[in-house]
């Protein structure tokens, strides 16, 4: 109950952005270079660019090497973004945002200010600041040469999107900017969705390509891969990634990105189709139950025990 309040304040009242303000300030303060070193990739004709921004959180400069024009995921921190655009020599030309919530969305208003021509995506359903073009599910949009469709995930928020560009963009692999829907080895809360919500949002996830390269939302990879262990301690994979991950953060390095035929192997919010999950959570299909009701039903239990685990 004291949770719903708290989350019903942050998303419904001036409060939250009292609350998101004080988090940038702090954030600013204590980590005045970001919290974690990242490093671009380059393809032929794009760069994708993570900025480490507030505690735990990742925005995205994807340019257009071609013609210095560019698209920023979830911009919280607008003068962090501004700097990496003219760090870049870039001009930004939209902002494509997974969801309302501050930590997202925070910086919206204050790039719209700077660059007045820029565009403003993300879905109708959720209160994105600022919001110009509202997409709906599978729509394409382009900036530049580059190339992103983007794709309805309700459950976290009741808006939610996640932006995929196009990897002939730049003759390389597609990349998934998913906001809080899905992290390396993990998926957001829902707090605005059924389980089965959630887990149609995630399999629109599972269903790209396996070479997809995975960009999420915030840092949370060693928590996550901590707590794959305890739901399903048989994987020898996720323990091989956990190692790569626990020696990147000892040194503050990001953890991004992954791909989907990763996650898919240590990810336990993808997994909800595998019998050694169901075994370790001591759950079993009724007789007669619809197979998406049983994962649903996975699902439900995993974040269950995530969300007593640790508060992410």
């Amino acid at each position: 109950m004291l949770r719903r309040v708290g989350y019903s304040l942050y998303t419904k009242t001036r409060l939250g952005y009292l609350f998101y303000k004080r988090q940038l300030k702090r954030a600013r303060e204590r980590y005045p270079h970001g919290h974690s070193s990242t490093q671009a990739i380059v393809f032929s004709g794009v760069k994708v660019v993570p900025i480490p921004v507030l505690s735990d959180n990742y925005s995205y400069l994807i340019i257009d090497t071609a013609s210095n024009l560019a698209a920023v995921v979830d911009p919280s921190d607008p003068l962090a973004v501004q700097a990496y655009l003219e760090r870049e020599g870039v001009t930004l030309e939209a902002i494509l945002c997974t969801h309302k919530h501050w930590d997202h969305s925070g910086g919206n208003k204050a790039l719209k200010r700077l660059y007045k021509s820029c565009r403003v995506y993300g879905s109708s359903y959720d209160d994105i600041p600022e919001l110009t073009h509202a997409l709906s599910d599978r729509e394409q949009l382009s900036v530049g040469r580059l190339q992103f469709q983007a794709y309805f995930t309700p459950g976290h928020t009741v808006g939610h999107m996640i932006y995929v560009l196009d990897g002939k963009s730049g003759d390389g692999p597609d990349c998934l900017f998913s906001g809080d829907l899905l992290f390396l080895a993990g998926c957001g809360r829902m707090f605005e969705g059924s389980a089965e919500t959630m887990l149609t949002s995630l399999d629109t996830a599972a269903s790209l390509n396996d070479s997809t390269l995975l960009w999420p939302g915030h840092e949370y990879a060693a928590d996550n891969l901590t707590f794959a262990a305890v739901v399903e301690p048989e994987n020898a994979v996720r323990d091989k990634k956990c190692q790569w991950v626990l020696h990147r953060r000892l040194e503050k390095k990001s953890t991004c990105p992954s791909t989907i035929g990763e996650e898919k192997e240590y990810n336990p919010f993808l997994r909800t189709h595998c019998r050694d999950l169901h075994q370790a959570l001591d759950l079993q299909r009724g007789a007669n139950e619809d197979w998406n009701h049983f994962r649903a039903r996975v699902l439900e239990e995993v974040r269950k025990r995530k969300d007593l685990f640790k508060e992410r």
